[in-house]
């Protein structure tokens, strides 16, 4: 039998005559359950916003990016392709042109994105169907160049599909000498006719145009360089075996991103919120464990008799300190797990029901994103362990004087 524990459970569970030690200690355990309640929600939100980030991206970014580190563009030749492909995991390799253009329709016009894909780019299946809210997921039609534009670029230049009289009109700001008096040898200038709207993503949708390779490598002037190559793993394949691969195929020249690489400073910031959240964390078990420290020391006062007569019957100071901790973290682990119980109910209703929004029409989800992590559950129980232990020190050392008086 474990004695300090037995003794602790006596302690806890007990009346005593000064009524007032009780109530510290539902106190304790209160404070100790809301404090933890709280912790596990806001480490929940944490969890549904990185979540939510990763899933937005992915929707649309590359699952391989593959792009130099040093400038804007690389020149691309069917023997790297070939070598790419050749390594295994990898499935489909698209290039890509990426740039900025200017766009007009009719007398609507805005910057955008004009992203130029190579013909796999819809074997790589980062446009469903169901987001295509209008006309065809296409990039050609009948031997015809289409674009496939966002729900947002579409609504601001006020594209008709069904209108074949306008085309949608793309320029693009060429690097030209000093002195050129001809204006129409600073840009380049081509028409495409949309034939799909797609609905991805709010920040995608506002800004991108997708064109055929050939037509941007017309009008951004690109020749044989491309932005990027977008790589799609072939199933069942490691992506970060296959990242290893690539990177150690082509060298320190090339930089080769997975999906959360490509938004690195998106998921660091996040990291450090949530690192700064848990540190404030600590500091709230530590403020939520001052009760329970002031209910040691009162308990130690009151049991100074029952102290007495166990130093009495042979206890030396050493079983009496583990007493005060255990009864201390008795105290914690009883709120501890209130709290982890209340917080996780709290996450799951939100998680089904959304009750409460995040504020805005135009956000991507209804209710704040949350979701639990097992990860965190343990970090609550470990930290509100360790700050007990450490608050449960100075009563347990003062409850072991009384052993050493009654020596004396």
């Amino acid at each position: 039998m474990n004695l300090p524990l037995f003794i602790a459970q006596r302690y806890l569970v007990s009346k005593r005559k000064k009524n007032f030690i009780n109530v510290i200690s539902i106190i304790s355990v209160v404070a100790v359950s809301i404090i933890t309640a709280a912790i596990i929600i806001v480490l929940s939100i944490f969890n549904g916003l990185g979540d939510l980030i990763h899933s937005l991206n992915n929707s649309f970014d590359p699952e391989v990016k593959i792009e130099p580190v040093k400038g804007k563009s690389f020149p691309v030749s069917p023997a790297l392709l070939k070598k790419i492909e050749g390594i295994p995991g990898v499935g489909v390799v698209t290039e890509v042109i990426e740039d900025y253009a200017y766009a007009r329709y009719n007398n609507a016009n805005q910057v955008v994105t004009v992203k130029g894909v190579s013909n796999n780019f819809i074997d790589q299946k980062r446009i469903p169907k169901e987001s295509i809210v209008e006309g065809e997921l296409a990039l050609t039609k009948n031997g015809v160049a289409k674009a496939l534009i966002g729900y947002g670029v579409r609504n601001t230049l006020s594209i008709s599909l069904e209108e074949d009289f306008h085309m949608l009109q793309l320029y693009y700001v060429k690097n030209v000498k000093s002195g050129v008096l001809d204006p129409s040898k600073l840009y380049t200038q081509k028409g495409i006719s949309p034939g799909g709207v797609f609905a991805i993503i709010q920040n995608f949708d506002e800004n991108y145009v997708i064109v055929p390779l050939e037509f941007a490598k017309d009008l951004l002037n690109y020749g044989d360089k491309r932005t990027s190559l977008e790589v799609k793993i072939a199933p069942g394949a490691s992506i970060m075996s296959v990242e290893k691969q690539i990177q150690s195929a082509l060298g320190d020249a090339f930089n080769v991103l997975n999906s959360e690489e490509q938004h690195q400073d998106v998921y660091r910031v996040l990291k450090l919120e949530k690192l700064f959240a848990s540190i404030a964390a600590v500091l709230l078990l530590v403020i939520g464990s001052i009760n329970i420290y002031f209910n040691l020391m009162m308990l130690a006062l009151d049991k100074k008799r029952d102290i007495t007569i166990l130093a009495s019957m042979g206890a030396d100071s050493a079983l009496l300190k583990r007493v005060f901790v255990t009864e201390g973290l008795l105290i914690a682990a009883i709120g501890t797990c209130f709290g982890l119980l209340l917080g996780a109910g709290i996450v799951l209703l939100q998680q089904h029901f959304s009750l409460i929004s995040m504020g805005m029409d135009s956000s991507v989800v209804d209710g704040y994103p949350v979701k639990l992590a097992v990860v965190d559950f343990i970090y609550v129980f470990i930290a509100m362990s360790a700050v007990t232990i450490a608050i449960s020190s100075r009563p347990a050392t003062l409850a072991s004087r009384f052993v050493s008086v009654q020596n004396l």
